[in-house]
């Protein structure tokens, strides 16, 4: 029976060898590695020059994980409040509620993401409302400026609107998977023994949803320090984080592959680590309730 079982894992053992491991061994190799000129032709040659030269960019690495942790709060701090909403309401309100965010969802990444640009353009939807209520003039008369538009896109500030808007989803799930599942006379009980709602929710229902808010937080960090859609439309060239860099080395005119691989496995390995972290965190909260 065993062994059968075993023959369903060989499908999933050659996807994961053909499309994960070996090509991060072909990266791996890349990124350890550099062309040099020969009489023949070009040879690759072991080299830690990919990974001595990424200091140059430390300022991309630098923005890309401040940007990512910026985007992960707000989305922790919007999604969770709206997932413990949803799991304390009745089942045809949490239907209406889980449709209403999936929504956007079915719509195409980068559709949703032109459309934000429409809306924040200098003379986008926003901008000409602003216009029409009058609130740019009220802020020129306030500081003596002569503006005809507020700037918001190509700014940190969209990008970050972009990743929350297409990321926030991967926040609240998890965390209402959770919280609906929670046992309400945990709750019950601790209100018998005289503890107020600030005190239940602190002591009861934050730790017990602490996974949920572990894989929401993965699952929103690790796609926006890597993103480079929204950044490239959102920041317009102006805010360049890891995934236009990437882009760049191996599409762009600064092509230069290896030095790609490299950042790419440095962003990989840094990655793993905060996930590691964040699941130790989340293992650790879990034992010391149980205890």
């Amino acid at each position: 029976m065993r062994n059968k079982r075993s023959l369903f894992a060989v499908p999933y053992v050659i996807w994961m060898a053909l499309f994960v491991v070996i090509p991060i061994i072909i990266m791996l190799v890349y990124s350890l590695t550099v062309p040099v000129e020969t009489a023949n032709g070009d040879v690759l040659q072991g080299s830690l020059e990919n990974f001595t030269g990424m200091t140059l960019y430390a300022g991309v690495f630098g923005r890309s994980f401040w940007l990512a942790l910026v985007a992960t709060a707000i989305c922790l701090f919007i999604g969770y409040p709206v997932a413990y909403l949803m799991s304390r309401e009745g089942p045809g309100f949490q239907r209406v509620a889980m449709a209403l965010i999936m929504l956007p969802m079915w719509m195409n990444f980068l559709l949703r993401t032109y459309a934000w640009m429409s809306i924040l353009e200098n003379n986008g939807l926003l901008n000409q409302l602003f216009a029409k209520l009058g609130i740019i003039s009220l802020y020129n008369r306030l500081t003596g400026s002569g503006i005809d538009h507020f700037q918001m896109i190509r700014t940190s500030g969209a990008v970050v609107l972009g990743m929350v808007y297409n990321y926030l989803p991967f926040m609240i799930l998890p965390i209402y998977t959770v919280l609906v599942k929670l046992d309400n006379r945990l709750i019950e009980a601790a209100a018998d023994l005289g503890a107020n709602s600030a005190t239940v929710f602190r002591r009861v229902t934050l730790p017990l949803s602490l996974s949920g808010i572990v894989s929401g937080v993965t699952m929103v960090f690790v796609p926006s320090v890597s993103t480079f859609a929204i950044s490239r439309l959102l920041g317009g060239g102006k805010e360049t984080m890891l995934g236009d860099l990437i882009e760049n080395q191996f599409l762009g005119g600064a092509y230069n592959p290896h030095l790609g691989a490299a950042i790419s496995m440095v962003m990989m390995v840094i990655v793993l680590i905060c996930m590691v972290v964040m699941n130790h965190f989340g293992d650790g909260e879990e034992e010391a309730m149980m205890l």
